[in-house]
C-alpha cells in the first residue's frame, strides 16, 4: 500500500482505534522492547523510540482537519494525553507543549501560508514545536521581557534578538513560537507582545547552556541567544491585543492540564493499588489498614476530580473559543490538580516505603517529575491569588460583598456552594493580606473542582467513585476555609542571628 495512504489512513481512525493503537505503541516502546526505569532515568529519549512515537501522529489530535489533521477536538486531545501520561509523565508534557503551546495558537491566529507549511510539515515530517517565553531575568513577570522585534518593511520580515529559557524542547524543536516586544517611538520597548513562528533550519538560536533539571530527563532545557529573522507571514494575527491573544494561549493550555493529569493521576492509583493488595505486613496486606485505605480513597478522589476537569474542558473548551476571560476556571484547574498530581505521587512514595526512594522506581521518579507542574505555566501560589482577585472583582462589580451569596450563583460554584454554607457564610475582606488571597483561592480552587465533579456524575460517571472525591473534597475545602479563619500570622525577622543559637542555653 502507498506510503502516503496508510499515514492518511491512520490518521483517520475513529478515536478509540487510534488511541487503542498509540497506547499499544507506548506500551511496547516504553514496557516490551525496552526498561521503562531505564528509560526515564537517562536524559533525552533515543531517537527510535520518538520516531515509533511520532509514527502514530499523536499530534494530529491537534491539527484541523482542514490540513490533515484529525480537527481539533478537545476530547481528543486530551485523551492522546491521557494515553501519554499514564505511560510516561514527561512524554505527555512534551506533546502538550507541541499541542497546546505551539499548534492550537498556530491554528487560532497564524496565516493560511504559515499553517499549510508547518502543519504539512508536523504531519508528513513528524516536526515538533515548542515555546519561548520566559526570560533569565523576567520569569512571572513576563510582560517585561526584553526580548524585541523590529519591523524591515523592504524584506517584510521581523528581526528579533533576546535571550529565552526554560523552554521545552531546549536544541529539538523544529519550530518555536517566539514572544516578544516592538518598540516603540523612543526606541523602547513597547508594552503589547508578538508572537512569532521560527523555522529553526532558518537558523538564529544559539543554544547557550543545558540545563540539568531535577526531573522531567526526557525533555531538554537551556539558555538561547536569538538572532533571527521571521517573515511576516509568520507572525500571529489577534484578535485584539497581544496581550488578549497571550491570556487565550495560556489559560488555553492550563485548561488542558488534566489530559496530562488524568493519566498520571490513574496510574499513581493503579501502581498504589497493586502494592498494598501484594504488599503483606503484620500478617495482613497493606490493603487491610485503614490509614492504607485513607491514601487510597484520596489517590481515587484525585483521578476522579481530574476526571472532571478533563469533561469540564472537553464539553466546553472547543478549539475556537476565546478563553481570555476564562481566568477562574483555566487557573483552578491548573493549580488543584498539579497540586493533586504531586500529593498523589508523595502518597505512591509513602505507600512503597524504602524501595520507592530511587530515581528508577516509578514512586521516586513521579514525585520529582510532577513537582515542576506546579510551578511553570503560572507558579500555584501566583494563580491562587489570581482566583481570589477574579472573584473578588466580580463581587464587587455585582455589589456583593457575602461569599456564600456569590458562590451559589456564579455559574462554576453553583452547585458546590450550598455544601459550605455555614463556612463561606460571611463578608469577605477585600484588603486581605497577600497570604490570605492565596490560602482563599485555594479553597475556591478546589470549591470550583468539586462543581465540576458534581457535573460529571450528572453524566452517569461512576456514582461511587463520584460520592466518595466529594466526601474527600468537603473536608479538604472545610479545612482550608478554617485556616483561612485563622487570624494569627507569622512574621519574618530579617536579623534573627540574637539569640537564635539553642547550644548558647545548654547548662553543662
Amino acid at each position: 500500500m502507498n506510503l502516503d495512504i496508510t499515514k492518511s489512513l491512520n490518521i483517520k481512525k475513529d478515536i478509540k482505534s487510534f488511541i487503542d493503537t498509540y497506547t499499544n505503541k507506548l506500551n511496547e516502546l516504553f514496557t516490551e522492547r525496552n526498561d521503562e526505569d531505564e528509560l526515564l532515568t537517562n536524559r533525552g529519549i533515543p531517537p527510535y523510540i520518538m520516531r515509533e512515537v511520532l509514527e502514530c501522529n499523536p499530534l494530529s489530535t491537534f491539527i484541523p482537519k482542514e490540513y490533515n489533521g484529525r480537527g481539533a477536538v478537545t476530547s481528543e486531545a486530551l485523551s492522546m494525553l491521557e494515553a501519554s501520561s499514564y505511560q510516561s509523565l514527561p512524554l505527555s508534557l512534551m506533546m502538550g507543549i507541541n499541542g497546546a503551546l505551539f499548534l492550537q495558537p498556530l491554528a487560532n491566529y497564524g496565516s493560511d501560508e504559515a499553517k499549510t507549511d508547518v502543519f504539512g510539515k508536523f504531519i508528513e515530517k513528524k516536526n515538533m514545536g515548542g515555546l519561548m517565553i520566559t526570560e533569565p531575568d523576567f520569569g512571572s513577570d513576563a510582560l517585561k521581557m526584553q526580548t524585541g522585534f523590529q519591523y524591515d518593511s523592504e524584506k517584510k520580515s521581523y528581526s528579533i534578538e533576546g535571550l529565552k529559557h526554560w523552554a521545552g524542547l531546549t536544541g529539538w524543536a523544529d519550530f518555536w513560537l517566539i514572544t516578544a516586544r516592538g518598540y516603540d517611538d523612543n526606541g523602547d520597548l513597547g508594552r503589547d507582545i508578538g508572537f512569532f513562528v521560527h523555522d529553526s533550519s532558518n537558523g538564529g538560536i544559539e543554544v547557550l547552556e543545558y540545563y540539568k533539571n531535577l526531573g522531567l530527563y526526557m525533555l531538554p532545557y537551556g539558555r538561547n541567544e536569538l538572532n533571527i529573522q521571521v517573515p511576516e507571514e509568520y507572525r500571529l494575527q489577534p484578535r485584539g491585543t497581544g496581550i488578549t491573544m497571550m491570556l487565550d494561549i495560556l489559560h488555553r493550555s492550563r485548561l488542558q492540564f488534566p489530559g496530562m493529569s488524568t493519566g498520571h493521576l490513574k496510574r499513581m492509583l493503579d501502581e498504589a493499588l497493586t502494592h498494598c493488595k501484594e504488599r503483606f505486613v503484620g500478617g495482613t496486606s497493606l490493603f487491610n489498614y485503614d490509614q492504607v485505605k485513607e491514601r487510597l480513597a484520596a489517590l481515587q478522589s484525585y483521578f476522579t476530580a481530574s476526571s472532571a476537569m478533563s469533561y469540564f474542558t472537553s464539553t466546553n473548551v472547543p478549539l475556537q473559543q476565546d478563553t481570555s476571560r476564562m481566568d477562574v476556571a483555566a487557573n483552578s484547574i491548573k493549580s488543584v490538580v498539579t497540586d493533586y498530581m504531586h500529593e498523589a505521587s508523595q502518597s505512591l512514595l509513602q505507600l512503597v516505603g524504602a524501595k520507592g526512594y530511587r530515581l528508577d522506581h516509578i514512586a521516586g521518579r513521579s514525585m520529582v517529575d510532577s513537582r515542576p507542574f506546579q510551578i511553570f505555566e503560572g507558579s500555584n501560589d501566583i494563580l491562587y491569588q489570581q482566583i481570589s482577585e477574579s472573584v473578588l472583582k466580580m463581587m464587587r462589580k455585582s455589589k456583593e460583598t457575602n461569599l456564600y451569596q456569590f458562590l451559589k450563583s456564579y455559574s462554576l460554584t453553583e452547585n458546590s456552594a450550598d455544601y459550605f454554607k455555614d463556612s463561606l457564610n460571611f463578608d469577605v475582606d477585600t484588603k486581605m493580606a497577600q497570604r490570605k488571597l492565596v490560602e482563599l483561592g485555594k479553597a475556591l480552587g478546589r470549591i470550583v473542582t468539586l462543581d465540576m465533579t458534581i457535573k460529571l456524575g450528572e453524566s452517569g460517571f461512576n456514582s461511587e467513585m463520584i460520592s466518595n472525591s466529594m466526601k474527600i473534597a468537603r473536608a479538604e475545602i472545610k479545612s482550608i476555609i478554617a485556616s483561612y479563619a485563622e487570624n494569627e500570622e507569622a512574621s519574618v525577622l530579617d536579623d534573627y542571628s540574637d539569640s537564635s543559637s539553642w547550644l548558647q542555653f545548654v547548662k553543662v
